[in-house]
Order: C-alpha cells, then structure tokens, then sequence
C-alpha cells in the first residue's frame, strides 16, 4: 500500500463518518417534521384528548377563574364558600353577579 492509497482511504473513512452523522441528524429532524405536520401551528407536543366530561369540566373552572380574578379578596371568599356549599355553577352565576354589580 502506497502513501497515495492510505491518504484517500482516510478520506473516505472522514467521509462515511459525516455522511453517517447527518444521516442520524437529518433522521431526528424528520421526526420533529412529523409531529408538526400532525399538529401545525402547534409547540411540537401531541395534544392531550379529552373526554367530553372532562372538557366541560375544564370550561367551567375557566369561566370561573376569570370572574374570579376580577374580584375582590372579601368577594373572592364569599364565592368560595357558595363553591363548597353549591358548586362550581352557582358559585359562576355568583361572581358574575358580583362582578356586574
């Protein structure tokens, strides 16, 4: 074997070793591409499913959550307690009234 011959075959090792480099980089991007072609405009995370029960269960804590932040402390926990007593509804059509009057 020749200096010539040894030169090239090292070349061609450097070679394979980057081609093989962005072989692994490219498959690690297409997966990405993937779940983002199943969720466009999304963070990249798949979307939790609910049920139907569950997502009326999280409308209703938002809506009450938003009456709640524009209270004030002393109506905050007069809410809370129709909360415990009545439920989330009641408690809603509280703050609402409250927030109105």
């Amino acid at each position: 074997m020749t200096r010539r011959s040894g030169a090239v075959e090292r070349e061609i090792h450097k070679l394979r070793t980057a081609l093989n480099v962005a072989h692994r980089s490219l498959a690690r991007i297409s997966r990405h591409v993937d779940t983002a072609a199943a969720n466009p405009g999304g963070n990249g995370r798949a979307r939790p499913r609910h049920s139907a029960k569950a997502h009326a269960s999280l409308v209703l804590q938002g809506r009450y959550m938003g009456y709640m932040r524009q209270l004030k402390p002393r109506q905050k926990a007069q809410v809370r307690k129709i909360k415990e007593a009545k439920g989330v509804q009641a408690a809603i059509v509280k703050a609402k009234g409250m927030r109105l009057g």
